[in-house]
């Protein structure tokens, strides 16, 4: 492994290299400059440096092995949702605070709920709603905006004070940013992507599963030897409970200092997601298309269907990296992991990748002119043949179900 060096009789503590870092990690203490764990080894301040008294170097260690009796305490770090509104949090927080309430007591010890953002109100007493029995606040105008530098550098200062033994976070795009950067920051382990979490009471230790080698594979994996032990996990993949009446929880402000708050990002624009693609992972129906559909065209034909169900669309990533559909709208390993009641697959051949992201559903229908395509082997129903055919009867049969419905309805009355 590799460590930052510092000579002690080169430097003068001239502290140019303090302007340079851009995580705090140094300072002047006891009349020496001394290295703080929230070192990356950068090398920036070893280019600064006029003396040449900085230099990282290989160095061989033993396996560290952390006072695990100093760390205690689970830790949900919430996102917000602001399309939805003030309050919202992204629902993979929801289903963590659940399943992370279950892992706190089988410890014996206390959830917390860690929130980062500018004007928090809103979102804390929506966070009372939940089963935490703490909240830490880090407000700040500077996380008004998500950069990935800011949110790292001042979640790693919060468990270097208050040393949780397991930091959660939902697998969404801003959590794959800054948690492994996070991870990095503690000199710790991070499991991605996982689809399950149990502990192990006796050693303290958190199980952590995940699919591996494309899904052939649940892989739990440990982290025994540092703290605190470090997972993010797939949307849709744990119940999801539903808030209750605002509880008295203990609120914990903390402020960040001025070094972990300095970012080399500004935020020049905010798109806004594309209409309905901020639901796909909520949406009850969907209708994806994938490399059979042949083209731009062939989703217009699926968003009528989509329409007529009141589902949303979404994608394989064939069909994404055609320029077909957005990436927004991509479902698999590289993309969204849905869990709708009714998922009808068209022209997508059923590649594992794809089956990752959407194999929960609760009913799969495939449609697709390969009678051997791997997707008939998890589809409830399956129908062999072109889409552009199939579709429209199944449009044609739900309109005069619907109509007989009516009818029977009004005859009845």
């Amino acid at each position: 492994m590799t460590e930052l060096n510092i000579d002690s009789e080169r430097c003068n503590l001239c502290e140019k290299c303090l302007g340079v870092c851009p995580f705090a990690a140094l300072k002047v203490e006891g009349g020496a400059l001394q290295v703080t764990e929230l070192c990356v080894l950068c090398g920036a301040c070893v280019k600064k440096c006029p003396e040449d008294a900085l230099g990282i170097a290989e160095v061989k260690k033993s396996v560290s092995r952390v006072d695990s009796g100093r760390w205690r305490g689970v830790w949900v770090v919430v996102e917000r949702d602001p399309g939805r509104g003030a309050a919202a949090i992204e629902p993979v927080s929801c289903e963590l605070a659940a399943r992370a309430r279950c892992l706190a007591d089988e410890l014996s010890t206390t959830l917390s709920a860690v929130v980062m953002g500018d004007a928090l109100d809103d979102v804390t007493e929506e966070l009372c709603r939940y089963s935490f029995d703490s909240i830490y606040r880090v407000e700040s105008e500077r996380l008004a905006d998500f950069r990935s530098d800011i949110y790292a550098s001042v979640l790693s200062e919060l468990v270097m004070k208050k040393k949780p033994e397991i930091l959660l976070c939902g697998a969404t795009a801003d959590g794959r940013a800054f948690f492994p950067r996070t991870a990095a920051l503690l000199h710790t382990g991070l499991t991605a992507d996982c689809t399950a979490l149990a502990v192990d009471p006796a050693r303290r230790i958190l199980l952590q599963t995940r699919p591996a080698f494309g899904g052939n594979v649940m892989a739990t994996i440990e982290c025994p030897e540092h703290r605190p032990q470090m997972a993010t996990v797939r949307p849709n993949v744990m119940p999801r409970p539903a808030p209750g009446p605002v509880r008295d929880v203990e609120l914990i402000d903390f402020s960040p200092t001025s070094g972990a708050l300095r970012s080399f990002v500004s935020v020049l624009e905010t798109i806004e997601a594309e209409p309905g693609t901020a639901g796909l992972a909520e949406a009850d129906v969907i209708v994806a298309g994938g490399r059979g559909v042949g083209g731009a065209e062939g989703f217009e034909l699926l968003s009528e269907l989509a329409g007529v169900l009141g589902g949303v669309v979404g994608a394989s990533r064939a069909a994404v990296d055609s320029g077909w559909m957005p990436y927004a709208r991509q479902i698999g390993q590289t993309g969204r992991v849905v869990q709708p009641g009714l998922y009808i697959a068209c022209g997508i051949s059923g590649a594992v990748q794809h089956l990752v992201g959407m194999r929960s559903a609760d009913i799969v229908v495939a449609i697709n002119t390969d009678p051997g395509a791997p997707i008939f082997e998890v589809a409830d129903l399956g129908f062999v043949g072109d889409l552009k055919v199939i579709v429209p009867q199944f449009m044609r049969y739900l309109g005069d179900s619907a109509r007989s419905m009516k009818k029977s309805t009004e005859l009845e009355k």
